[in-house]
């Protein structure tokens, strides 16, 4: 494998236990079977991950708030009042993965020069003292932190290109120059905003043309202007069409524009790219797996053209 290969990280503990849930937790293994029955040749790039420590852990939540959690996950009905969402034990688990993964995949984009992709995580609205949105730990605060205590990081930007603001994201960042934060998402929709770097709140029901627009004007000013060392790309796929969460209008073929664009001026400008799957919540689930996966076989397009065809 090249040095400048893609990782991708992955594994079966990714999934999480929420019968019912509106949050399709099956689409962990499916992106990870469709990928490969599409391309099998991707086999050598997944790597399993390792959990998060403790200590990864808290260098973006409290301590009061980490031992909350782990008390309630004796109690997984009553942590569906916080997070919306059954914490088990097992559930725990799966998390402290999907921030594992993170943290990986940001270490693996900067080593190549390149990029890697989570494929889970982008938990963003976890904030420091406590979860809300489905998100216990912030995977993206969690690696950034992480990463910059190792010293293998300096500055960061969080492209979020979820349907709902990255707002755990932005609090945590808030008095943080080293990590800028953008989200493009839809002004009138869950959560409470907190204030990013840069917010783009788009109108309801605004498609491709407006969301396209609006993204390819803001993201060259973002990577000219703070020159990050690395971009973290919260590549959410509920700014669908048919999602049932949210109320934009990407098609598919819109989606590929936006990973696109995020890939390839990246790749211009020379900044490593590490990417995670976060949101999206389509009438059809096979509809979200087929975003995340087209996500990722355009970031192997765009940053090794020719290895692999489509």
């Amino acid at each position: 494998m090249s040095p400048k290969s893609v990782t991708i990280y992955s594994t079966e503990k990714y999934l999480l236990d929420w019968p019912g849930h509106v949050f399709p937790t099956g689409k962990y293994r499916a992106v990870r079977e469709r990928l490969l029955r599409l391309r099998p040749g991707l086999a050598p790039r997944f790597r399993e991950p390792s959990p998060a420590r403790e200590d990864q852990i808290l260098l973006a939540h409290t301590g009061d708030f980490l031992r909350r959690v782990e008390a309630l996950s004796e109690t997984p009905d009553l942590a569906i009042l916080e997070f919306e969402i059954p914490v088990s034990k097992a559930v725990l688990d799966a998390l402290r993965l999907h921030t594992g993964g993170s943290i990986l995949a940001c270490r693996d984009a900067m080593e190549t020069g390149a990029a890697a992709v989570n494929l889970g995580g982008g938990f963003h609205h976890a904030f420091a003292d406590h979860g809300e949105g489905f998100c216990v730990f912030n995977d993206v605060a969690v690696a950034l932190l992480t990463a910059r205590r190792e010293g293998w990081l300096r500055t960061a930007a969080v492209i979020d290109c979820d349907v709902h603001q990255g707002n755990g994201t932005a609090r945590i960042f808030r008095d943080d120059p080293s990590v800028y934060t953008f989200s493009i998402h839809q002004e009138n929709n869950y959560p409470i905003k907190q204030g990013s770097d840069w917010d783009i709140g788009l109108e309801d029901f605004a498609g491709d043309d407006r969301y396209l627009a609006a993204l390819g004007e803001a993201l060259p000013v973002i990577l000219k202007t703070q020159e990050p060392d690395l971009v973290f790309y919260v590549a959410g796929a509920d700014p669908f069409e048919e999602d049932l969460l949210g109320g934009l209008k990407l098609t598919k073929e819109g989606f590929r524009e936006r990973d696109r664009l995020v890939f390839g001026l990246c790749r211009d400008r020379g900044i490593p790219v590490a990417a995670a799957l976060a949101g999206g919540y389509a009438r059809r689930p096979e509809d979200v797996v087929e975003i995340h996966t087209n996500m990722v076989l355009d970031l192997l397009d765009v940053m090794e053209p020719g290895v692999f065809r489509s």
